[in-house]
């Protein structure tokens, strides 16, 4: 038979779990709008029966644990995803850095120039005697070269920008690595004691995110310590258990930033930027060495070509004094041309009356040379066959930054509403709702009220029955 002090009992249980799920409810509403955390619950168990024979009497209830309300599932779905948009992200900015620079609509771009200057010869053919043609010409080959190298320094400055990109991700994973490793010394401890370390695993859940959306990454957990461990593209190690180490990074001989992992602790550094296919750093990776390097290549070949191609044709022809033609274009012929060194012929910059229009020497009125130089802008002279025009194979590269950009900006909006809609899935499951959790805390507040009044009647019991004596 159930005793009075048996209700005490059960009435102070009843009000300690109404308490910690109040006090739960309220975490809950204080962390609604914190980033990646679960809404928490109180798991109530019933306590053994008590009594023999057929009279069994309920002792209540008691607080089994808080958990989360959290689907591990959902969660390695938006670390994909995530990391999947973030590797859009990364190429996106770069792209439309690129596409205004090679912008021809809204500014007098590279292709202008081209058509300027080769029109100077033109001009120049139809007066080939005349002092302010090759004025002209002059002064617009050496706007061509200024708009080469201002180009190609805004590459150079995207390119240095991805390479930024990748130096402060490899910081912030480095920063992220150490909180998890710390974060699982954490976990490790409050769960050898039965506890669950729910605000402790939702913050490391939030890290493991962000490290997806900088690198390529694949962790597992340890179920019996709760640990996870964590790779960053094949080889490198970054959290083990409670420990973990840093990537570096480096520049090679092509100014491009590498992310290096040490073996051992100051021993050899291996090069693993290949080994990132994801991410924003993997997203800025492949488009420095891809599409960058490959634009910063093709300017460079272009401005090559029409610099030897114009020498070749003014060298053969004869100026203004009847002397053989000089080299248009400063080139080197060793094989190590860089844009930043192309410029004009000294001789040619002090005294326009070098720049050759005629084929032979004591020919006024002769523009052969003028004409041919004219001509080699529909000639097609570049292309691994030679079958682009300079201005054909210009525009092929604007083209291709134009489609690449608006390509990635598509799949980027695509991505993002694929994202957001598993993160609204998510927020069914885990987040938080202001709404019910008031209700949630006005029922557990009566439930408290309840227990309180089963303490005072069993108190009433006692009374009676020590006032038995006195009757």
């Amino acid at each position: 038979m159930a005793k009075i002090h048996g209700l005490l009992d059960l009435g102070r249980r009843g009000m300690a779990v109404s308490q910690s799920a109040l006090a739960t409810t309220s975490h809950n509403i204080a962390n609604k709008s914190v980033d990646g955390f679960s809404r928490q619950r109180v798991d109530v168990m019933t306590n053994p029966a008590i009594g023999d024979s057929k009279t069994r009497v309920g002792t209540g209830a008691s607080l089994s644990g808080v958990s989360r309300t959290n689907n591990p599932w959902l969660e390695k779905q938006i670390e994909r995803e995530g990391s999947n948009l973030a590797f859009l992200e990364g190429r996106s900015g770069a792209l439309s850095r690129l596409e205004s620079t090679f912008n021809e609509q809204s500014v007098k771009g590279l292709s202008n120039s081209m058509a300027e200057f080769f029109n100077s010869f033109r001009e120049l053919a139809n007066n080939p005697e005349s002092l302010a043609s090759r004025t002209v010409v002059r002064d617009n080959a050496g706007a061509m070269v200024k708009n080469f190298q201002e180009m190609d320094r805004q590459i150079v400055s995207v390119a240095n920008e991805l390479n930024n990109t990748v130096e402060t991700g490899v910081r912030e994973v480095n920063a992220h690595a150490k909180e998890i490793a710390t974060l699982n010394d954490k976990i490790n401890s409050v769960e050898m004691t039965g506890a669950t370390a729910n605000d402790e695993r939702d913050r490391r859940d939030l890290l493991v995110k962000k490290l997806s959306e900088k690198i390529d990454i694949s962790y597992a957990e340890d179920t019996k310590s709760g640990m996870i461990n964590i790779t960053a593209g094949k080889t490198g190690v970054l959290v083990g258990g409670t420990s973990f180490s840093e990537l570096k990074t480096s520049t090679n001989q092509f100014n491009q930033t590498q992310i290096m992992y040490e073996m051992s602790a100051g021993g050899t550094q291996v090069d693993i930027t290949e080994q990132f296919k994801r991410g924003a750093l993997g997203g800025a990776i492949e488009l420095r060495d891809g599409m960058v390097a490959s634009l910063r290549d093709d300017l460079a070949d272009l401005s090559y070509n029409i610099a030897s191609e114009v020498n070749r044709a003014h060298v053969e022809g004869f100026d203004r004094y009847s002397k053989q033609g000089e080299n248009f274009f400063d080139i080197p012929q060793d094989g190590s041309f860089l844009i930043e060194n192309l410029k004009l012929n000294d001789v040619i910059s002090t005294d326009v009356g070098r720049i050759a229009a005629a084929a032979k020497p004591n020919a006024p009125g002769d523009n052969t040379t003028a004409n041919v130089i004219h001509s080699l802008q529909f000639k097609a002279t570049m292309g691994p066959e030679r079958t682009f025009t300079f201005d054909n194979f210009y525009n092929s590269k604007v083209g291709e930054v134009g489609i690449m950009s608006q390509k990635t900006q598509a799949n980027y909006d695509s991505q993002k509403s694929i994202l957001d809609q598993i993160k609204n899935v998510r927020e069914g499951v885990s987040g938080v709702s202001l709404d019910e959790e008031a209700q949630k805390m006005i029922e557990f507040q009566k439930s408290y009220e309840a227990s309180a009044r089963v303490i005072r009647m069993a108190d009433e019991m006692f009374d009676t029955v020590l006032n038995l004596k006195r009757l």
